[in-house]
């Protein structure tokens, strides 16, 4: 089964400035601390671009996970999409909008699709994952929000 949901985050800067902080691993690592993420091979650190992959590995669950993405389309100040290429799911992909409404304020949009790996079992796993990875990308959005003034 595929799981889909979508989190809209209103952001007090542009959309250019939205974006570019989005694409930053350093802001993701600082955004993911309270699961001990850290990108381990590919790009580490600064702006992630078009084609490029990260392996990041964190801790949820108790375990430690490993997943390589990479960034498989991007419209500069409007929308990029990161893809799991190797990793837990069976398929896992996260689109990224940005919409301008009005002077210096974005609205971004996260829409994430994915099927958990194991089988007959997956189901649970999806079940248990979708409402843990929409609280992750809250949290995110939440951390992005919090920093636009700096």
């Amino acid at each position: 089964m595929v799981v889909r949901f979508e989190c809209r985050t209103l952001l007090d800067t542009d959309a250019p400035a939205a974006f570019d902080r989005s694409l930053d691993i350093d802001e993701h690592l600082a955004s993911m601390a309270h699961s001990h993420e850290r990108a381990v091979a590919g790009v580490t650190a600064g702006v992630i671009g078009l084609g490029d992959e990260v392996t990041w590995r964190a801790r949820h669950f108790g375990v430690t996970w490993r997943m390589t993405s990479r960034i498989t389309a991007l419209d500069r100040s409007k929308a990029f999409v990161d893809e799991q290429v190797r990793g837990p799911f069976r398929s896992f992909r996260h689109e990224h909008r940005f919409e301008a409404v009005g002077a210096g304020r974005t609205l971004m949009i996260d829409e994430v699709v994915f099927e958990a790996p194991f089988g007959p079992i997956g189901r649970l796993a999806e079940l248990v994952l979708g409402p843990y990875l929409r609280r992750l990308i809250e949290r995110r959005n939440a951390y992005l929000a919090a920093r636009v003034d700096e």
